[in-house]
């Protein structure tokens, strides 16, 4: 079963809360979570996502996409990171999610469907 796993915060914050050590420690911690989960066979894909100032926002305007800057959110809401994992049960992909949470402090664990759902 494929989920995914989608952690939130934003750079700015972390630099002006946390020491560098901290940091430096989760940088560590993201790493060898991947390699772990790598190692396992359970990791399908993963990325860090550019701070969410970067963002752009695509909505319909009389059948016309507008594209304007982003991002909507409050940037400690934004997503930074995610991980898509194929693992055996929710279970584990929440047990995983609880790693990553040490370090995130919130994180949200998606089932990654394969097609969509009868109607």
């Amino acid at each position: 079963m494929k989920y995914m796993i989608m952690m939130f915060g934003d750079a700015e914050t972390m630099l002006a809360s946390q020491t560098k050590e901290w940091i430096e420690e989760m940088i560590a911690f993201m790493i060898q979570l991947d390699k772990d989960l790598q190692e396992s066979g359970e990791l399908v894909f993963q990325q860090g996502l550019a701070d969410a100032s970067t963002a752009k926002l695509v909505t319909l305007e009389d059948g016309v996409p507008v594209v304007t800057d982003g991002p909507f959110a409050e940037a400690k809401e934004s997503l930074v990171g995610f991980w898509v994992v194929d693992v055996e049960d929710e279970a584990r992909a929440l047990e995983i999610a609880g790693r990553i949470a040490t370090y995130a402090g919130r994180v949200e664990v998606r089932h990654a469907m394969d097609e969509p759902p009868d109607m």
